[in-house]
């Protein structure tokens, strides 16, 4: 029995897939598209999956296993492969190779069946064993074990997501960018500059969008806006309020970071250390008071909370909604979950879930991890505003993303609107300012081999120059240079 390992897992595992697809619809194409419902969703091009062609595909799946095929390395040479690439018959595979100057590309067969990865999958077919194959709208959900004890994670559906994925999809179809060849193709070609007014044009005409229907509600007195970390929440809130002032919306912010009970008094987690991202960390009696109060026009005393001394001050800031068309913006990982804000009538609340779901593929068969993209935003923020090494960062990734499975995740169908705040761009942007973090990271941190892996994904992409994004860009807030605050 092989070492279970979560990549090489997934890797052999859509290999299989990607296999039995071949031998059952030799001529179709097939697209892995994105994270969803707990597993990896994909589709067939022109082809509405049914239930029976999945069983069909399935039971395929697990022959392929348990005939345990060689997966056979065809090659690991990125030059190799760059020079035959007009042979490749993919297109999506050769503009990546003809318009990238490094790849960690790899050729493996199975049974004559050949495709590319990007990391190695275990040697034998046979070396997977569990999975499960479902039908999801016109496509399938392929799910499997995330931990050593190779037990498939719980059912969910995520229409709202799955929604956003598709809208996102169609933007990359008006920004003629689907995969990193064709990203890398617009920028050697100098069409980028273009491309990044076009994509920021679409973010704000979802902002304007979700500005209009709160401001149509006048039922509406408070705004929530939550997601997890590195998705641009700081940025999102300040161009929606300028949204909604544009509307004529008069809104005040409020910040939850104010409303925690003080550091002594904080929740331990399993392991004993303070939980400050639990709900029980903030004061929600005092919040839904202040709430009420405000809503009801009256004054009220807003907390504010020392982060040094970890208790709040003596004295607060006195704050009041306009008379006129006053709503409150709350801001914070727990926006969506209703315990925050229990006191407050459900059809007074607007809720908002923004996070960073990239819909840019490697190629149509390997996708890009939205967590990856979530990480290195953070990293190169962390490194240019909290001058945070970058070992610091990954060292902090892992409790991160517990955090958000816990407080945030669970919620995120809760949400009246979803905003998508990731750029088809921005990796380009961020790859030198990531790079610089991660040649730090020694052969000897726990961390290297996670940099390398990054830095291995990062050389794909033809860089952009940071002064073509704009100043009011979500892409400004991990950067810096944001028009919104300085760093």
């Amino acid at each position: 029995m092989v070492k279970f390992n979560k990549k090489k897992y997934s890797t052999t595992l859509k290999l299989i897939l990607l296999k039995a697809i071949n031998d059952i619809l030799p001529s179709e194409e097939v697209i892995i598209d994105n994270s969803l419902n707990n597993g990896i969703y994909g589709y067939v091009e022109g082809f509405s999956m049914t239930e029976e062609k999945v069983e069909e595909i399935s039971k395929k799946m697990k022959e392929i296993m348990e005939k345990n095929y060689s997966i056979e390395l065809i090659s690991s040479n990125s030059e190799e492969l760059k020079a035959r690439s007009n042979k490749i018959e993919r297109e999506d595979v050769r503009k990546l190779l003809d318009n990238s100057g490094w790849t960690s590309i790899m050729e493996y067969a199975i049974d004559g069946y050949h495709d590319f990865v990007y990391e190695r999958p275990y040697k034998f077919t046979g070396d997977v064993d569990l999975f499960e194959l479902t039908k999801y709208n016109d496509g399938f959900i392929l799910k499997y074990p995330l931990t050593e004890e190779k037990v498939l994670p719980p059912k969910i559906d995520t229409p709202k997501i799955a929604k956003i994925f598709e809208e996102s999809g169609a933007w990359n179809q008006i920004l003629g960018v689907d995969t990193l060849g064709s990203l890398n193709e617009k920028v050697l070609h100098k069409e980028i500059g273009e491309l990044i007014r076009v994509n920021e044009a679409l973010h704000h005409k979802e902002i304007a969008k979700i500005a209009e229907q709160i401001s149509d509600n006048k039922k509406i007195k408070l705004v929530t806006i939550a997601g997890p970390s590195s998705s641009g929440k700081t940025t999102f809130s300040k161009r929606l309020y300028i949204h909604l002032r544009a509307n004529g919306i008069n809104p005040i912010v409020i910040s939850l970071d104010n409303y925690y009970i003080g550091r002594a008094n904080v929740p331990v987690d399993e392991n004993g250390k303070k939980d400050f991202e639990t709900i029980e960390a903030l004061d929600l009696k005092l919040l839904n008071q202040n709430l009420r109060d405000l809503i009801a026009g009256k004054e009220v005393e807003i907390p504010e909370y020392n982060f040094i001394t970890g208790e709040r001050e003596e004295k607060g800031t006195m704050m009041k909604v306009p008379e006129k068309n006053g709503i409150i913006i709350i801001e914070g990982i727990h926006g969506l979950n209703e315990r925050l804000t229990s006191e407050i009538p459900r059809e007074n609340k607007f809720k908002i879930y923004i996070s960073c779901l990239t819909q840019l593929n490697i190629d149509k068969h390997n996708r890009i991890s939205t967590s990856d993209v979530r990480e290195i935003r953070r990293l190169v923020r962390d490194s240019l505003s909290r001058e945070e090494k970058g070992e610091g960062t990954l060292a902090m990734w892992s409790i991160v993303r517990r955090g958000e499975e816990r407080h945030i995740f669970p919620y995120q169908e809760e949400a009246d609107a979803l905003f998508n705040s990731n750029l088809v761009y921005e990796l380009g942007v961020l790859k030198s300012y990531a790079l610089r973090e991660l040649i730090k990271i020694s052969p000897s941190s726990t961390y290297y081999e996670e940099a390398k892996r990054i830095m291995r994904f990062l050389y794909c992409f033809v860089d952009i120059k940071a002064d073509l994004v704009p100043d009011d860009s979500i892409l400004k807030e991990f950067i810096g240079g944001s028009i919104f605050y300085k760093y």
